[in-house]
């Protein structure tokens, strides 16, 4: 029994567009879903293996974002609904637990770079203390310590 050449070569070049669509997809899913303070899980922790979590925090909301294979899905808490920050560290990652006072779910981030934790927290301080003094204009970011900027 003989195997037709020509078959063989369509499957693998077949298998192989499906495998570049699927990684387009998942790098499509990856990408950062807004402009400024995004925090991307790593793709080596929990729950982060295809569509790593991110967290967008600007002066008036923290947003974690989390890709779907359709779709995604959003939770945001304004900034005057933050009631803590708490940053659990292991050995390689460190997880985020940002709590409400709205009574509304806690926003839980698995995965993320110690650096980028503290980065967070640091943002989230900061804009709820430009927040509660009225100032009425955003916070000017924090300058993050190994960007240079002093």
């Amino acid at each position: 029994m003989t195997v037709d050449v020509r078959w063989l070569q369509w499957a693998a070049e077949a298998v192989f567009i499906v495998l570049l669509v699927v990684a387009w997809w998942l790098w499509r899913k990856g990408r950062a879903f807004a402009a400024g303070d995004v925090f991307k899980a790593s793709r080596l922790s929990r729950g982060n293996r295809l569509f790593p979590t991110q967290v967008l925090i600007t002066p008036s909301s923290v947003v974690q974002y989390t890709p779907r294979w359709i779709g995604r899905h959003e939770e945001t808490i304004h900034m005057a609904h933050v009631s803590s920050v708490r940053i659990d560290t292991s050995m390689l990652f460190s997880n985020v637990l940002i709590e409400t006072s709205g009574g509304s779910d806690p926003i839980r981030c698995y995965g993320h770079r110690k650096g980028d934790a503290a980065r967070m927290k640091d943002l989230i301080e900061q804009y709820q203390t430009e927040y509660y003094r009225g100032s009425g204009a955003p916070a000017a970011p924090v300058p993050h310590p190994t960007s240079g900027d002093t």
